[in-house]
């Protein structure tokens, strides 16, 4: 048997929303200067706050809505504690990774083995129906157009509005955007709030339409491998966009070489997204130069506004 590439395109655009979601609010916090780690309990809370809330109207929409909502309420404990009170960034978020795992666990108690509302196609099954291009462009719901309008709407912010000149500036040395009359701890709260909404956004998809139901602990790491997105990409939206397409590819291929009954074992092809994430992470690292060319300047630094 054989693998389709139709298929297997298809396939790994819808195992790459979540991912490319969460890196893409993460891109734009770590941009602001804030290194937050908890991008997995953020993900798994906007998992089960999506399904919850989906299960109990009957709309998967609102799910959504949910999801995001979940994830910027946690961040929201980050924010508070990182920018007010000072705490490691670093240490604080694998807090709220930890926090957001057990959190989810005991909301998500009842419902294990629940199917919730499905997500209606966006587009008409004579698109859909299309040979080739149909289901490539037009076999997918709103969210994954939305993933990537994001990426576009996030490069064009960085690169062309005063608004990312100043996220850059407030990432490059908050001590001088602070001293040009910048609120660097208000901006720093309003991006870790919708990095926090992009991560329960892909947190909800997951649940809602890339699994679909509540299982504990269903991101699996997808929350790390969004952090290491965010390196391989060298904190650059599209880079992030191929970067999540490619370990969802990886994800996607995996399933289907064991649909395909390719004699590998299953623990190899398990790991092999993790191998992939330690791969890219020791290549970034190895080059150092590229590295601190493009990292934020004051990533993870706490800032006082003394003034």
């Amino acid at each position: 048997m054989g693998i389709d590439p139709v298929s297997l395109i298809v396939a790994l655009i819808g195992a790459s929303t979540p991912i490319l979601l969460a890196a893409i609010g993460e891109l734009v916090v770590e941009k602001s200067g804030v290194l937050n780690l908890g991008v997995e309990g953020m993900m798994i809370v906007g998992a089960i706050s999506g399904f919850i809330i989906a299960v109990n109207t009957g709309s998967p929409w609102l799910g959504f809505v949910a999801g995001a909502f979940g994830g910027a309420v946690l961040s929201l404990i980050f924010a508070l504690l990182t920018q007010y009170l000072l705490s490691n960034q670093v240490a604080t978020g694998l807090a709220l990774t930890l926090f957001g795992l057990g959190l989810s666990s005991l909301m998500g108690e009842a419902y294990s083995g629940i199917n919730p509302p499905l997500t209606a196609d966006l587009f008409p099954a004579a698109l859909r129906d299309i040979p080739v291009i149909g289901p490539i462009l037009f076999g997918h719901d709103l969210i994954v157009y939305l993933s990537v309008l994001l990426v576009a709407g996030t490069w064009y912010m960085l690169r062309h509005t005063r608004m990312g000149l100043i996220l850059r500036a407030v990432g490059e040395s908050h001590e001088a955007a602070h001293a040009l009359g910048y609120k660097v701890i208000r901006i720093r709260i309003y991006i870790i709030l919708f990095g926090g909404a992009c991560a329960g956004l892909g947190g909800a998809y997951l649940s809602l339409v890339r699994v679909p139901s509540w299982t504990e602990g269903m991101t699996a790491g997808a929350g790390w491998i969004a952090l290491a997105i965010v390196v391989f990409a060298s904190w650059k939206p599209w880079r992030a966009l191929i970067g999540a397409y490619l370990f969802g590819g990886i994800a996607a291929l995996q399933l289907r070489l064991q649909a395909a009954e390719i004699n590998i074992p299953v623990m190899v092809l398990d790991m092999s997204p993790y191998l992939v994430t330690i791969l890219v992470l020791v290549i970034i690292s190895s080059d150092r130069g590229r590295a601190a060319l493009n990292a934020p300047a004051a990533l993870g630094k706490v800032f006082h506004a003394s003034g």
